[in-house]
């Protein structure tokens, strides 16, 4: 695959997939459920203690019914486009947001009203779950663009991110991935893309079809995690049901073992972009992707560093906790 990354083309730039928008009195009772793990005592109210985390099951079961309703219907079936979008959740308690972060391995230690909702919301569709390669094993982190980064193919830079499975490269990546917009891009140019392999799969040959679903791949950890002591081994990019399959792919860390790999990758990335969607993520939207048939990356854009930039919260979760115990030390939370 070439590393020059070519311009996304987006077919759309409304938002793909499920759409719920929150009523005044939903946000209200969203608020309430954040506010009780904000309040939580010092001694245990850091995001990353057990403790919180506990609280954090506890209460989340308060949410809104609806809220409730769509995440069980996305986790059952993720639908043709793998997103689930939830508008107007609250990501503040009446105080001025602060700076947007700008350094790297930016994370949320200590509970905030955003960092809370997004817990939450994600606790719904598996146990919450970080890497310890990654943001130093933090639950809730920051995707925010960092001064010298700007050319990474991370969450730190802001050239344009190719489109990608989250932690493709890992045995126990997410299933699925959360994104909450705490500050949107002043200048609009940033937007959250995403495309499924139930769009893209129709426009594929079907010797590409073949060829993507042997072992004829390898993929690389991205740059957050550092250097890994990791074997990569070789495998396919679509498996699983040949009618629906899973995709694992990243476009800027997949390399073909061969020529008709990479002439089959290439097809796929073109399917890909056609079938694209892009969203100028506003504050308040938590955009949930899933990470075994959604494709996300986004668009180029400058920033300013001067704290009003574009700020997310990330949180991924696991539907089978127990298929990751190998991983997590103590049974906790973090993969190592």
């Amino acid at each position: 695959m070439s590393k020059t990354h070519t311009l996304f083309v987006p077919r759309s730039a409304a938002a793909a997939g499920t759409v719920v928008e929150l009523t005044a009195a939903e946000r209200s009772a969203v608020a309430a459920v954040a506010g009780q793990l904000v309040a939580q005592d010092p001694g245990g109210g850091r995001i990353d203690d057990p403790c919180w985390l506990e609280a954090a099951r506890e209460v989340s079961v308060r949410l809104p019914h609806r809220i409730l309703a769509a995440l069980r219907a996305f986790r059952h079936d993720a639908g043709p486009d793998g997103v689930l979008l939830l508008r107007g959740l609250p990501v503040v308690a009446g105080d001025p947001l602060p700076a947007t972060p700008a350094v790297k391995g930016s994370v949320e230690r200590v509970p905030t009203v955003a960092a809370s909702v997004i817990t939450t919301a994600m606790l719904h569709l598996g146990e919450v779950v970080a890497f310890r390669n990654e943001k130093g094993g933090a639950l809730v982190q920051n995707v925010v663009p960092v001064p010298g980064s700007e050319t990474s193919q991370s969450n730190a830079g802001s050239v344009l991110l190719e489109l990608h499975i989250e932690n493709a490269f890992h045995d126990n990546r997410p299933d699925f991935v959360g994104l909450l917009c705490v500050r949107e891009d002043p200048t609009g140019d940033a937007r959250l893309c995403t495309s499924s392999v139930r769009r893209a799969l129709p426009l594929l040959s079907a010797k590409a079809r073949a060829v993507l679903g042997e072992p004829r791949f390898l993929t690389e950890p991205p740059p957050s995690f550092g250097v890994l002591d990791r074997v990569a081994a070789a495998h396919a990019v679509l498996n699983g049901d040949a009618a629906d399959p899973n995709v694992l792919v990243d476009f800027s860390a997949t390399h073909p073992l061969d020529d008709e790999a990479r002439g089959a990758m290439a097809e796929l990335r073109e399917a890909f972009v056609e079938t694209m969607s892009a969203l100028s993520l506003r504050v308040g939207d938590l955009a949930v992707v899933d990470n075994r048939l959604a494709v996300h990356g986004r668009t180029s854009f400058t920033p300013s560093y001067d704290g009003a930039d574009r700020w997310l919260h990330r949180v991924y979760a696991h539907l089978d906790h127990r298929r990751s115990r190998v991983d997590r030390a103590g049974n906790g939370a973090v993969l190592g």
